[in-house]
Formats: C-alpha cells, sequence, structure tokens
C-alpha cells in the first residue's frame, strides 16, 4: 500500500483506552467488583471526559453479567452512568459482556451456560443500540485463555478448578459460549463488530531444565492460539467458529506476558535482558500470520514511572510489525485509570491516571504527566488528533497516517525490554 493510500480505520481514533471491570467471584473472597473498587460508576463523567481531552474517543467499558442477569431477568440500570457519559462526550464503547464472573449457580460446564449467555448478550445487544449510536463493538468473554487458567488450574477464581484436564474443558466451553453470544447480538445488530482479546504469550524453559523446552514451546506456539482457533473455525468447528466470529483480534502485551516455564501455578516472569524475551514485533506477527485479520493491541501498559518508556517501546514494535505488513488499527493504553493488584489491592499505578485516595474515600483521579507528554508525542507522529472534535467521527483514522510513520521512522525490532 502507498502511503498516500486512503485505508479508513476500524475505530475513530487510534489510540483507544478502557476501564478494569471485573466482577469474578474471588477464591475465599466473594464476589469482586472491580467498578466499585476503582470508584468509576461514581467518576464517569469525569473518565470520560478525561478521555476526550486526550483525543481517545474508543473505550473497552465492562456491562457485568453477574449484576445485570437474575434468572433470566435484565436490569441494566448498573451501567447507567457510564452510558450518560459515553452519550455525553462521544466516546465509543467496546463492550465487554464477560471480564471473568458470570451469575451464581451457572454451570460454566453445563450446556445451560452458552444458552444463558446467549440470551444475556442479545438482551445486552438491545439495551446499548437503544440508548446509544453506533457504530456497536463487543468483546463477548474477555481473555478467554487467562480465564481458563485461573478459573481452571489455578483456582483464583470460580469455578476454583485445579488441574489442566479442567482448564482446556473450560476453554472449550468460554469459546462455545463466546461464539454463541457472537450470533446472538449480530441477531440484533448484523453490523456488529466483535473483539476478541487474549494474552501475547511467549514461555520458555528454565535454563537448568532444558527437558522443558517442548512445554514451553507448546504454550507458545499452540496453548496461546488455541482460543483464538476456535473462534475463527480452525480448532473445534463444530461449536460455529469463523473468521467472521474472530472479527478482529485483540493482542494483550504485558512484560509478564514473557515467562519462564513452571510446571505447577503460573509462570514466572522473565527479567529484564533474559535471553528468551522476543520482539513484541515478532509476537505480533505471529498472530497476523496465523489469522490475516484486523489486530489492535488489546491492552498494554508499563508500572508506575516506566509507563512513558513502555508506550515508547511498544510503537517502535508495533510500527515494526505494520511495516512488515501486519494490519493493525488501534493500541489501547489500559486502564484509564489505575487499579488495584487482585491479590494485594495495592495500586499497580499503570493507568493514565492514578487514584489519590482523599478524605471520606473519594480517588482522586492525577493524570500522570511522562505517559500523557508520550501519548501527544505519538498522537502527533501519526499525525491524529490530541483533542477530539465535536464529531469524533468527522475525522476518522487513515491509517495511511500509520503506515507513512512506520516507513518514516523505520523502527527495528528490538527484544531489549526496559
Amino acid at each position: 500500500m502507498d502511503g498516500m493510500d486512503h485505508h479508513p480505520g476500524i475505530f475513530p481514533t487510534f489510540f483507544l483506552s478502557g476501564f478494569e471491570c471485573s466482577t469474578f467471584d474471588w477464591k475465599g473472597g466473594g464476589r469482586r467488583n472491580l467498578v466499585e473498587e476503582t470508584q468509576h460508576r461514581e467518576h464517569a463523567m469525569e473518565d470520560y471526559r478525561l478521555l476526550r481531552e486526550l483525543g481517545i474517543a474508543v473505550a473497552r467499558e465492562g456491562i457485568p453479567w453477574p449484576l445485570a442477569d437474575r434468572d433470566g431477568r435484565f436490569d441494566f440500570s448498573c451501567i447507567e452512568p457510564m452510558v450518560e457519559a459515553l452519550r455525553t462526550h462521544r466516546i465509543t464503547p467496546v463492550w465487554d459482556l464477560c471480564h471473568y464472573g458470570y451469575p451464581d449457580g451457572l454451570d460454566p460446564f453445563s450446556a445451560e451456560f452458552s444458552r444463558s449467555f446467549a440470551r444475556y448478550c442479545r438482551a445486552a445487544a438491545e439495551h446499548v443500540s437503544q440508548r446509544l449510536p453506533g457504530p456497536y463493538f463487543f468483546t463477548p468473554i474477555n481473555e478467554i485463555t487467562f480465564f481458563a487458567f485461573c478459573g481452571g488450574e489455578w483456582g483464583w477464581v470460580a469455578p476454583y478448578c485445579n488441574s489442566r484436564k479442567d482448564r482446556e474443558r473450560l476453554r472449550i466451553a468460554l469459546c462455545a459460549a463466546a461464539i454463541a453470544g457472537v450470533k446472538a447480538i449480530r441477531e440484533v445488530l448484523p453490523e456488529a463488530r466483535m473483539m476478541h482479546v487474549d494474552p501475547l504469550v511467549q514461555v520458555v524453559a528454565p535454563r537448568d531444565r532444558p527437558d522443558l523446552a517442548d512445554e514451553a514451546a507448546h504454550e507458545t506456539h499452540v496453548d496461546t492460539f488455541l482460543a483464538w482457533d476456535i473462534l475463527c473455525g480452525l480448532a473445534h468447528p463444530e461449536l460455529g467458529g469463523s473468521p467472521e466470529v474472530l472479527d478482529i483480534v485483540g493482542a494483550n502485551n504485558y512484560s509478564f506476558g514473557q515467562m519462564e516455564y513452571r510446571q505447577e501455578g503460573p509462570h514466572q516472569a522473565l527479567e529484564p535482558g533474559h535471553p528468551g524475551i522476543e520482539p513484541l514485533c515478532h509476537l505480533l506477527q505471529r498472530i497476523w500470520e496465523r489469522y490475516r485479520r484486523p489486530m489492535v493491541i488489546g491492552e498494554t501498559s508499563g508500572m508506575g514511572q516506566g509507563r512513558p518508556e513502555w508506550l515508547r517501546d511498544v510503537m517502535h514494535e508495533a510500527l515494526a510489525a505494520v511495516n512488515q505488513g501486519m494490519d493493525l488499527h488501534g493500541v489501547c493504553l489500559f486502564p484509564a485509570v489505575d487499579m488495584p493488584d487482585w491479590h494485594t489491592g495495592q495500586w499497580l499505578h499503570n493507568g493514565i491516571c492514578d487514584l489519590v485516595e482523599e478524605e471520606g474515600g473519594r480517588l482522586r483521579r492525577v493524570p500522570h504527566a511522562p505517559y500523557v507528554d508520550e501519548l501527544r508525542r505519538w498522537q502527533k507522529e501519526l499525525n491524529r488528533v490530541t483533542v477530539l472534535d465535536a464529531d469524533p467521527y468527522s475525522d476518522p483514522v487513515d491509517l495511511g497516517d500509520v503506515v507513512e510513520a512506520a516507513r518514516r521512522l523505520r523502527p527495528r525490532p528490538d527484544a531489549d525490554w526496559h
């Protein structure tokens, strides 16, 4: 494609963001609600005003299945503050319909799980289409592969299973439900787009256990892709997957996605400089070559003071992948506001805004200025707006600008992650 060719993007802005919205049953702790813990509902208008001022017109936003679905009776009032803020600030949501949580009493290994999820997806699509203008985007089930580990093998969240076999069963059940959900949504909104996100993963054998190289390679080159393969129809075609079901591939990129293999429990994140680390460009290319579907970096963020440098690295790697032919439609800086570590409750300092507790327990949003500055620099590099117009769709993303920037900057893949 010539740099000046018109190549419209899927989204109104190249940079996306989002809000942590998990509603899982946590081991020994009952139902968690991360929207409450970050006070996103109370601050919805402020949170979306922030995105507008940052020139971000797309946000991953959650509808909490366990709270909205009461035995097949649907009440979506819990998202009304977010709907009002989205409408006021003209932000397009990517609705996340299952973020690690499902209703009490529902067995994910039963056939009823998919039927119940499809009914809920249909009702959610009907509700948001009556409340907000299109276009419409959905992530039916967030991070199927990671969800299967959390609930199927590590026992962190419901259904609290602890074996590889249960993890594999849970992944297939989640894929079946996601496919049923896609089809239910499109009964209501035939043109709705789907963005299925899962982590980018690179796993290597421990240096003192080269005998585990085959297991590590299987996780890297087979396990990482199986959920996407099922959604695309490449595996378990009896479940009804197809390229149209997979639609947009969202690849989540965090430093801890590059790991040293462990036979039990979560793998160990690789230290910077480890020879097993692969450039992000190479990981993205694996996905692109497998599916040839539109791609988004579905979540990415650094931690603490490393956030601006992380964004710089991610953008160099992403543009290197664009130079190799990948059809990249956006980068999602996730989360927009900080979130707590699931295990410790401590703030991760990975958002565009940190959260500062004030008197009375109110959480004040404080933008991390160096991170914002780096975002501004990349918006200008890509010839993108830094503050949204009254109508974000009046100046849609022309990916020709992104391709032109990639050619001009000529970034090279680099495994030196900081």
